[in-house]
């Protein structure tokens, strides 16, 4: 078992050793730490860390670093992430690989500063113009956010697209046990800006839009297709399976345990990728399930949607209920209440 680490400089590590060698934001808690950590790691390693003057100047240095082939990353919250979504639509369109680490705070604006989940619209349906879609990942613990830091470069790399690791001001925040994978290398890659040409790839005004359209359409085809990542228990005989990511996902399968310990047959489908949301985690769901139950931080609902979209996709018309909570993470005890509340029939269904 690793040392305790702190999820933020778990995270910031778990980049360096990917072969991130680019570093370009701006502090905003509660994701501070992680430029804090790398302003002293990425010299150590030969890399760059740049403290921007605005969180748009520091993503669209990230840009460029994407399109000279640097492994190159960022990491902001709320409405830092806001500030990002025109360069991050850019890179879209160019498709340019890079990394996004948003630390997810509760609130609408400003927001406050406690954790939350209140952001998954944004990054699962591409938060600036245009329809384009990033790869979100969400972890549930300090490792977890480690294991897919290496992911999230790779799955960029392959698909030239934006990676975003969705995770949460309380995870960001806590220490848990951490080990670290080794060093990975940290090459340039190739057919990109070197200073030799010009490589028209990268410049929009040199592309078919048309046939850039049916691109897209394919390659999001195919990571919908291949790249959906989830944790699941106990869902082919549940009687109703939860649905939650992240840090509630930790809470909704420790409930899960407890219910099934006391004779409750429910199940849990934990999203590792919010997007593409795992549709084919459902198909092994008991087919006469009663409910689905929809798990998050946030005040009015947001993954409770994609939820009912799969399951309509499937023809199932069992009920899906929600009762989002915000300021803070739903315990075990209290996912447990929601329970009984559905089973005595005091909570209407979403769907």
């Amino acid at each position: 078992m690793g040392d305790m680490v702190k999820g933020n400089i778990a995270i910031a590590e778990a980049a360096v050793r990917a072969g991130a060698r680019l570093y370009a934001g701006y502090p905003i808690t509660p994701s501070t730490e992680v430029m804090e950590y790398l302003s002293d790691r990425m010299p150590e390693v030969g890399g760059v860390f740049v403290q921007a003057e605005s969180e748009v100047a520091g993503i669209n240095m990230v840009l460029g670093g994407a399109a000279c082939g640097v492994r190159s990353f960022t990491a902001s919250s709320g409405p830092g992430i806001s500030l990002k979504q025109e360069a991050i639509s850019e890179a879209a369109d160019e498709e340019l690989p890079l990394v996004v680490v948003t630390v997810v705070r509760y609130g609408d604006g400003l927001g406050t500063l406690s954790t939350g989940q209140s952001d998954y619209k944004r990054e699962t349906n591409g938060g600036g113009n245009g329809d384009y879609r990033n790869i979100v990942l969400s972890p549930y613990s300090v490792q977890e956010a480690v294991d897919l830091m290496p992911v999230a470069f790779d799955l960029a790399e392959k698909y030239r697209m934006v990676a975003v690791i969705m995770t949460e001001a309380s995870l960001g925040q806590m220490m848990e046990p951490c080990d670290y994978p080794e060093f990975q290398s940290a090459e340039r890659l190739p057919g990109f800006f070197d200073g030799k040409h010009t490589n028209k790839k990268t410049c929009p005004l040199f592309k078919n839009r048309i046939q850039d359209a049916e691109n897209q359409r394919a390659k999001y085809a195919a990571v919908k297709e291949n790249e959906q990542r989830w944790q699941d228990g106990y869902v082919e005989d549940a009687d109703y399976v939860f649905v939650a990511f992240g840090l509630p996902g930790r809470s909704a399968m420790g409930a899960v345990e407890q219910l099934r310990a006391e004779g409750h047959k429910v199940g849990f489908i934990r999203p590792i990728t919010c997007w593409p949301f795992p549709e084919k985690a459902f198909e092994k769901v008991n087919p006469d399930v009663k409910g689905f139950i929809s798990i998050e931080s946030n005040a009015t609902g947001q993954m409770v949607h994609d939820i009912a979209l799969t399951t309509k996709k499937m023809k199932n018309d069992t009920p899906i209920y929600c009762n989002p909570h915000c300021y803070g993470i739903p315990t075990m005890k209290v996912i447990k209440e929601d329970f009984h509340t559905i089973l005595a029939g005091k909570m209407k269904e979403v769907y």
